[in-house]
């Protein structure tokens, strides 16, 4: 009997979801047209240094989605889809702190968790979780409302779920089952037909869009896919040369000559789609909505705990240079800030502690037993090269700004209302499920690497990888106290 594993579940799953979302976005197709093409150029162009954070061949395949749920348990069957596509709950991140309009969710991200997983497909879905307890943004009778709203409705077939469950636990599925749950599966994700009762979207819609995406329709969506590109300031200014509108910056880190870190995301700008709208009377007409984009990203490094605090701390003295001279180019200040605040070489990172890498035993490494099992002199000596580990997550202050710049208003917000707090561990409880610490995991990539390369040396102990506190300064000295 033949059978497919949860790799190629998900490595078909993904493909199929494109195919899909393809369909109903056509402007998603174009950007992963013009992406594969600025890939095909820098690979011309650049050659192996093109390859440094991934092969050609999985960045070209490499996808993330988004979707968005309502209920803690729309969440726990999310869980279990993806569970049967070798894909583990990743990180926790809280939206509604980090955008300044209206953006009452909670999210996680699934994605494979070991490095030989994530070489066969990398695919992620960034995982949004609505907040109706959140007195911010719904008072007690429109909570009600809206929970009583999501009780209501089934998002994902009994029989989808079984067929889940059975991929997770097996960590297969014969071939007929893993057709009938791949059919399943990219169909609960299809955007549905259903009309959309317009006075009840227009409610929630007053509060923020996302609820009204989440909330105010009996289904769920993708609500973009993202592919990768090895340049994006190149692929941004090809889709606007096609005509493609384009939301006003790039999230994330600028643009420089040292070495890319974490993430840079833009997108081209949600489109006004037609929906059936139910009216109050019962009669059916076309209106429009604007809550699908689509999306692209281009990954670097992964930072430790003390990158990612340098990281943040750079942010903030951005925006604090940015304060004093609205008119001055986002950019231009950024690249000078990410010049004074980051070494400007994959070794200074390593130095610095600031960035994860595996490490590998050279073949051309000199004859004879090492001198030591110090790193940095295993690296000068020529025993040992550094690769970088790539990040594999999000940022929430991007997620935010994408969601923000996709928007067709800001919505509304109490601040005098006391915030419902949601973290990891509730998160966690809520899935049944632990979710990964994803410094943990780049940290075991890390330690694996540099104990391959004690056995390989025959080193009584392994190499240890500089590791910088996140309780040291988080920005260069130039930096005022105002902006840590």
């Amino acid at each position: 009997m033949t059978t497919i594993s949860q790799w190629r579940l998900r490595a078909e799953f993904a493909r199929r979801l494109s195919d899909m979302y393809g369909r109903e976005v056509p402007a998603y197709t174009t950007l992963v047209d013009v992406s594969r093409e600025v890939n095909t150029d820098v690979l011309a162009r650049s050659g192996a240094d093109a390859e440094r954070l991934g092969s050609i061949s999985r960045v070209t395949a490499e996808r993330h989605g988004a979707i968005r749920v309502g209920t803690p348990r729309e969440l726990h069957q999310v869980a279990r889809i993806f569970g049967a596509l070798g894909m583990h709950p990743v990180g926790f991140y809280d939206l509604r702190e980090a955008a300044a309009s209206a953006v009452p969710v909670v999210s996680t991200a699934f994605r494979p968790v070991e490095a030989e997983e994530l070489a066969r497909n990398p695919f992620r879905v960034f995982t949004s979780m609505l907040t109706p307890a959140d007195p911010r943004f719904f008072d007690a009778e429109l909570r009600g409302r809206l929970e009583e709203f999501l009780a209501r409705r089934q998002l994902f077939p009994p029989e989808l779920l079984d067929l889940a469950d059975r991929a997770e636990r097996e960590r297969e599925l014969p071939e007929a089952a893993a057709e009938r749950f791949l059919a399943l599966a990219v169909g609960a994700f299809e955007l549905s037909g259903e009309p959309v009762d317009q006075s009840w979207y227009a409610t929630l819609e007053r509060v923020s869009a996302v609820a009204a995406d989440i909330g105010g329709v009996t289904s769920t969506h993708v609500n973009h896919l993202t592919p990768r590109v090895l340049d994006i300031d190149e692929l941004y200014r090809r889709m606007t040369e096609r005509g493609i509108q384009m939301i006003d910056t790039i999230q994330g880190p600028p643009r420089w000559e040292g070495p890319d870190v974490l993430l840079r995301q833009t997108s081209f700008r949600a489109l006004s789609e037609p929906r059936a709208m139910r009216r109050d009377d019962g009669t059916v007409t076309t209106g429009a909505l604007r809550v699908r984009f689509g999306e692209v990203e281009a990954r670097g490094i992964a930072l430790t705990a003390a990158g990612r605090a340098r990281y943040d701390g750079l942010l903030a003295e951005v925006d604090r240079r940015m304060a004093g001279r609205p008119a001055t180019a986002r950019q231009d200040v950024a690249s000078d800030v990410w010049r004074a605040g980051l070494p400007d070489t994959e070794r200074g990172l390593v130095e610095a502690g600031l960035a994860f890498f595996t490490y590998h035993v050279s073949a051309d490494r000199p004859a004879g037993a090492p001198p030591s099992a110090r790193l940095s002199e295993l690296l000068d000596r020529g025993w040992v090269s550094a690769r970088p580990v790539v990040y594999e997550d999000f940022l929430p202050r991007s997620a935010a700004g994408i969601f923000q710049s996709n928007l067709s208003g800001e919505g509304t917000r109490d601040e005098a209302q006391q915030a419902v707090h949601y973290d990891l561990a509730r998160l966690a409880g809520m899935i049944d499920r632990e979710i990964h610490d994803p410094f943990a995991l780049y940290r075991r990539q890390q330690d694996q690497s540099l104990r391959r390369v004690a056995e390989e040396l025959g080193l009584d102990d392994a190499p240890t990888a500089p590791d910088a506190s996140p309780d040291e300064p988080r920005t260069p000295t130039t930096l005022t106290e105002d902006a840590r």
